[in-house]
């Protein structure tokens, strides 16, 4: 007899079954495909550590997802020394999100305003890695996720051995995640996008510092 399939909401939301992942808004949560192709085209992640004496720390960076050979990873690098260090070679436990804000949803009253937005939570173990050959291939898959144009040995240099002594590169394993996303019709009455901060802030030639 051919199983029947589980159509109750949420039913296939990624780590549904895991309380660290599992949704309160069960019908706006994603599948595992869902979550892995956001990983892959979000921009920047925030990874949250905590140091030694419990003070919760946030690392905004660029990053890249790698779920080649199974498992599911993300890297980042920094600095070689700096709290984020630190606070994974206290403590491994780590939790990482990556989001996007699409159009603000005006209403009637106050408290009902609302916001287009797409989102993944991701909860793992984080470590440095010490593997020079890992950590050079890390780096490579963030250059070539954020340049993807340009190749190595043709428009730049490839990481050199000097090189890797110098930075820090980061594993995050995934143990479960979640994703989760509100979208509305194109047609939402009053629906406006929000604008964002420049980059350099303010804008050059301002005067302003």
């Amino acid at each position: 007899m051919a199983k029947a399939t589980d159509t109750r909401v949420g039913a296939r939301n990624a780590g549904r079954n895991d309380p660290r992942s599992a949704l309160r808004r069960r019908d706006r949560g994603k599948d595992d495909a869902w979550v892995a192709a956001f990983l892959r085209r979000a921009a920047y992640g925030f990874l949250a550590t905590v140091g030694k004496e419990g003070q919760p720390f946030l690392n905004s960076n660029l990053f890249v997802f790698d779920d080649s050979g199974g498992g599911r990873r993300i890297y980042l690098h920094t600095h070689r020394t700096g709290r984020t260090r630190d606070n994974l070679e206290a403590a491994e436990k780590v939790a990482f999100s990556a989001v996007a804000i699409g159009r603000l949803l005006p209403a009637p009253e106050a408290l009902e305003f609302s916001v287009e937005y797409a989102g993944v939570a991701a909860f793992g173990r984080g470590c440095v890695v010490e593997d020079p050959e890992e950590a050079r291939t890390a780096l490579q898959m963030l250059l070539d996720k954020y340049a993807p144009h340009l190749k190595p040995g043709v428009d730049y240099r490839p990481t050199t051995d000097e090189e890797l002594r110098r930075t820090a590169v980061y594993r995050i394993d995934i143990e479960t995640w979640s994703g989760k996303q509100k979208e509305v019709e194109e047609g939402f009455p009053g629906a406006f996008s929000f604008e964002f901060p420049p980059v350099p802030f303010p804008k050059r030639g301002t005067g302003s510092h």
